[in-house]
């Protein structure tokens, strides 16, 4: 049996400032909004909606671990609550290190409802402020 890997789409998003939650038990913490999003693919389109998405970052080592929860809308008005995990290395020496993400989408629109049963993946990039992704469904 072997993967395949369907393009979904790609997203672009401006983040704020991170904002300092500090060491904890688990590691550092910081927390990142994120002040706006595109999502652009064949199957799916839309922006984030509202100030309902930021990041919630633990910093152990040289591991950064992602959790990610936004809201979406369609650009036909559909709303899908958008969360993933993920993992990125912390201060590799040669420019920004990859994100490796497992996004997970929830809706109660029925043209969308396939999007509940599927798993994606996603390689990104962030750069200063700008975030990239790609994303692709698992087959």
């Amino acid at each position: 049996m072997s993967l395949v890997l369907v393009p979904l789409c790609t997203v672009d998003a401006t983040l704020s400032d991170p904002i300092f939650v500090g060491d904890s038990p688990s590691g550092l913490q910081l927390i990142v909004e994120l002040s706006d999003g595109v999502f652009k693919g064949e199957r799916l389109n839309g922006k984030s909606l509202g100030v309902t998405g930021a990041d919630w970052i633990t910093i152990s080592g040289s591991v950064g671990t992602l959790d990610v929860r936004t809201t979406m809308e369609t650009d036909d008005g559909a709303i899908i609550f958008v969360q993933y995990r993920g993992r990125t290395e912390i201060g590799a020496a040669l420019g920004p290190s990859p994100l490796y993400v497992a996004p997970l989408f929830e809706t109660g629109d029925a043209r969308y409802r396939w999007i509940n049963l599927i798993q994606c993946v996603g390689k990104g990039t962030a750069v200063g402020n700008q975030l990239h992704y790609e994303w692709f469904e698992v087959r």
